[in-house]
């Protein structure tokens, strides 16, 4: 799949969370663009490579992937959350950000850049330059755009 059709498929579901949580859709686009290789590398569906926690019921997937350990890319397998659809992975993944109070912070930025720096100053991820790629990403593809949502229509 191309990134164009990566974006035009989950556009809808990132700009549905946007509405209902204020994380920007920018950022959720970005995001699984770079955690899955533009949905080529989204095991289980996961397009966020977010890992169960102790509190997590669902199902889980067991993955080769790469952690930066004492500052080396290291190889390592490690288990990854595991869902029936993109768009659950898009909703769990708001609601992750939303129940975690470490990410608090995150919801005082109103851009996806602005949320690329504090999920990554929270420790979201262990890539010390994984905000400057999310950045990369929102900037190389546009994807602010996205970010302003269509007005509600009356009914």
């Amino acid at each position: 799949m191309s990134p164009a059709e990566f974006i035009e498929q989950l556009l809808p579901a990132a700009q549905a969370c946007h509405r209902t949580t204020g994380i920007p859709a920018s950022f959720t686009l970005a995001q699984a663009a770079l955690e899955s290789s533009w949905g080529a590398r989204a095991p289980g569906f996961n397009l966020f490579g977010v890992k169960p926690g102790p509190a997590w019921k669902g199902a889980v997937v067991l993955v080769d992937t790469h952690e930066f350990i004492s500052g080396t890319r290291t190889p390592v397998k490690c288990t990854f959350r595991a869902y029936e659809s993109w768009q659950r992975c898009m909703q769990d993944h708001a609601d992750f950000f939303r129940q975690n109070p470490r990410y608090r912070n995150c919801f005082v930025e109103k851009t996806g850049e602005g949320w690329a720096r504090a999920a990554a100053a929270a420790g979201y991820a262990t890539d010390p330059a994984y905000a400057d790629k999310l950045i990369a990403i929102m900037r190389g593809r546009n994807l602010a755009r996205y970010d302003a949502l269509p007005a509600k229509v009356p009914t």
